[in-house]
């Protein structure tokens, strides 16, 4: 819905804004639209997962979006092989990657067979935190989400609460980086 691509565009700049790589599927509709709120942040990255070849940029209307991500420094990544066109079977082996590249998958708006649940059952298989954004109980385009929340996904508000929950698990990449970078590296041997 119009309202549900607008949450997605104002969320994604505002954790873009926040240092967060926003990573999508180049879809018409909210994948566009998280791709272009990251790119609206003044250090916005987004990364795009293609389920064709890297030449194929699918839909074809989409293909400046594609330009835009990889001149602000993001990147466009696929498993297909050049020429590969936008085949069904394709579409969940994406979603596999898009939840893989992420350290929580966010489902901002569902049915209840969406691409996006899809990617939230991958999410949850590869141990990463699921959050949804509840609608309007009389919407069919809410009844994955409200699905997703009733098994166990944390539901959020406001990007504040999502950053919050991100939180506890960015405070552990934190500590492992900085223990990496705090030990002194040995001098070479040299043989003699």
């Amino acid at each position: 819905t119009r309202g549900a691509e607008t949450i997605a565009k104002s969320w994604a700049k505002s954790l873009a804004a926040s240092g967060f790589t926003i990573t999508s599927g180049m879809a018409i509709g909210i994948d566009s639209c998280a791709h272009r709120g990251a790119l609206e942040a003044p250090q916005g990255i987004s990364v795009g997962v293609v389920a064709t070849g890297i030449d194929r940029i699918y839909p074809s209307r989409n293909a400046s979006l594609a330009e835009q991500i990889i001149e602000k420094g993001g990147a466009l990544v696929t498993e297909f092989a050049p020429g590969t066109p936008p085949l069904p079977a394709n579409f969940p082996q994406r979603n596999r990657i898009i939840s893989g590249l992420s350290l929580v998958v966010l489902v901002v708006e569902a049915a209840l067979k969406s691409g996006s649940l899809i990617t939230a059952k991958y999410a949850l298989e590869q141990n990463r935190e699921v959050f949804a954004i509840p609608g309007s109980i009389n919407s069919t385009q809410s009844k994955g989400c409200h699905q997703l929340i009733k098994q166990g996904a944390c539901l959020v508000e406001t990007t504040a609460e999502l950053v919050e929950e991100i939180a506890g698990p960015l405070a552990n990449y934190g500590e492992k980086y900085k223990s990496l970078i705090s030990v002194p590296a040995e001098k070479p041997t040299v043989d003699k």
